[in-house]
């Protein structure tokens, strides 16, 4: 009996601890994240594109025109209204 009540008390620190552990770690941990995001967010705007000036456009690759049009779709019906 006296080994349960010890592993239990044991279970009950260890967790109380850890709880405060977690509480103390968080605000640095989504700090640090914070900022390593705003760095990212920082470098990608900075390299994006620098050669080009505000309200130009670029296409860098022209599309294949390989759409070959069939003539011979079928027959025109002309539209009647009835009555």
């Amino acid at each position: 009996m006296a080994y349960i009540f010890n592993f239990l008390l044991w279970s009950y620190l260890i967790y109380i601890l850890v709880r405060f552990l977690i509480r103390l770690i968080t605000p640095f941990l989504l700090r640090h994240m914070s900022n390593k995001m705003n760095d990212n967010f920082k470098n990608t705007k900075r390299t994006s594109n620098p050669k080009q000036k505000e309200g130009e456009v670029s296409i860098d690759k022209m599309p294949k025109r390989n759409k070959q049009s069939n003539k011979n779709i079928g027959d025109y019906v002309d539209y009647e209204e009835l009555e």
